[in-house]
């Protein structure tokens, strides 16, 4: 589904069971009923994990939808065509047996979708428990060179992998809360729950089809226990809301491959306007770095640049838009729908890699 279908029809649901919403002047009073109005800038950005904390009793379930298009590739900030990828990289592998000297399988797509089921409860106001947990589809396109030089296709394939991935479990602590600020401390861990090991069916320069462990950027887990330390803020002054987020994940040694994934680090910020109690929009910048992968897994050897653990990870910047709707009424009260949608705008890669096209994420929460 393009992104542009997933816009559409995410506006249609929300436009038809979430705007009940009341106007901007009920925030002089309360609506009907006598219950106040639920604001939907309350919450960051859908794509923001971990960015608000409820009140002591209160539980929150949500559902996350994931898409990530890749296309073309990128070494640092230069564009590599698939024929100077296979005649100009070399094969770290070059010299094992039936390992060409350059990388003759060049990957051309990557669409990743992720299903993202999360659970929330405060213990006491100024704790919040969270634990989220995905689970994952993959799939690559390639093309194989044939033989060890020139730029002679042979054919393509696809490879694919899908699953559970990696439980994340966190807490969020309070730090100041007043009328227009709040600040947050959010500590977690991430359990390795995700495969290490998923394999597909591959196309050999030479012709033949085996069965092979897929590279890194297809397997469903880091294998190793991740730290998950972070710190939120988020303000709002009448209509407008604002609020920033850094967040990193930090590796805990290797796993049983004898490979850990690179570290990552993450700031976003982002601003909103609040047109109805029940309908906010927003603007967010994310920046995130991720290191490349440290030791290597024996049994991912081929001549495709995922993988070689150097050719992982970089710096990227993105803009995303997003949407925040809340029911206020009736059964649809507290019931919220989002949609966030981004592309890059720099990205700098190690090594060559996918560039990352765009990213959408649709998003349903409940608090009760």
């Amino acid at each position: 589904m393009s992104y542009r279908k997933l816009l559409s029809r995410t506006v249609l649901i929300c436009s038809l069971g979430i705007t009940t919403s009341v106007s901007a002047d009920s925030l002089q009073g309360v609506i009907a009923g006598n219950l106040n109005p639920i604001k939907a800038d309350s919450h960051a950005p859908i794509g923001v994990m971990g960015d608000h904390m409820h009140s002591k009793g209160e539980w929150m379930i949500s559902y996350r939808y994931m898409q990530m298009r890749m296309e073309d590739n990128r070494d640092g900030t230069h564009d590599l065509s698939p024929a100077e990828i296979a005649t100009g990289v070399t094969n770290p592998f070059f010299g094992q047996p039936m390992q060409p000297p350059t990388l003759r399988v060049v990957p051309t797509k990557m669409r990743m979708e992720m299903h993202m089921l999360g659970g929330m409860y405060a213990p006491s106001d100024n704790l919040t428990l969270m634990a989220m947990l995905p689970y994952t589809k993959n799939e690559m396109d390639h093309l194989t060179f044939s033989g060890g030089m020139g730029t002679t296709l042979l054919g393509g394939f696809t490879t694919q992998s899908s699953g559970i991935g990696d439980l994340k479990l966190s807490g969020l602590y309070r730090l100041f809360d007043d009328a227009t600020h709040h600040l947050h401390l959010n500590v977690g861990i991430s359990l390795p729950t995700g495969a290490t090991d998923e394999e597909d069916q591959v196309l050999t320069p030479m012709g033949a089809t085996p069965t092979l462990r897929l590279p890194y950027p297809m397997q469903l887990g880091s294998g190793t226990y991740d730290l998950l330390p972070g710190l939120t803020y988020s303000g709002e002054h009448g209509q407008l809301g604002w609020g920033s987020q850094y967040s990193a994940v930090v590796r805990l040694g290797k796993n049983d491959d004898h490979y850990a994934l690179g570290d990552q680090h993450r700031l976003s910020a982002w601003g909103s306007y609040r047109w109805r109690d029940g309908v906010s929009s927003s603007l967010r910048l994310a920046a995130q770095t991720i290191d490349d992968i440290d030791g290597i897994d024996p049994l991912i050897v081929a001549p495709v640049q995922t993988a070689d653990p150097a050719n992982q990870g970089g710096e990227r910047v993105d803009l995303f838009v997003g949407l925040n709707l809340v029911g206020q009424r009736a059964a649809l009260r507290g019931h919220r729908l989002a949609l966030e949608i981004g592309t890059p705008i720099y990205e700098d890669l190690n090594g060559p890699q996918l560039k990352t096209d765009w990213i959408a994420t649709v998003g349903y929460q409940y608090a009760f």
